[in-house]
């Protein structure tokens, strides 16, 4: 009986994989559109969208509830910053970032609190 008990577990530690490996997290990027509000908590206090565009980071103010889906290039501050992404470190006006994502990429949070909420996503 010790026999059978000993050759079960082998058996089911000798046929175990790693799923990390069957099953890599998703990647996702940072291009697009973002908001960050003065509240780490609530998107809804918004005033500031960064949109990461090949490369470069434009910024745009808007008022706490504006419809930040109306902003275009018009509405930009002068200048931009440059930025480069490699999957989990984002190097932002030359400021290296270790950032991960949440809520399906929706949702990036930078290694010192700060986050940012894709403006495409439902995410609170």
């Amino acid at each position: 009986m010790k026999k059978l008990l000993f050759l079960s577990a082998l058996f089911i530690f000798a046929c175990s994989s790693d799923d990390s490996e069957d099953n890599p997290l998703p990647a996702y990027t940072v291009e697009g559109k973002w908001l960050w509000s003065p509240d780490p908590e609530d998107r809804t206090s918004a005033n500031t969208m960064f949109e990461f565009v090949d490369g470069n980071v434009y910024t745009s103010y808007a008022s706490t509830g504006a419809d930040f889906n109306a902003l275009d290039a018009t509405d930009r501050i002068p200048g931009f910053d440059t930025y480069t992404f490699d999957g989990n470190t984002l190097i932002w006006d030359e400021i290296s970032r270790t950032v991960s994502f949440e809520c399906d990429g929706g949702i990036m949070l930078n290694e010192n609190s700060y986050k940012l909420w894709r403006l495409s996503s439902d995410c609170n």
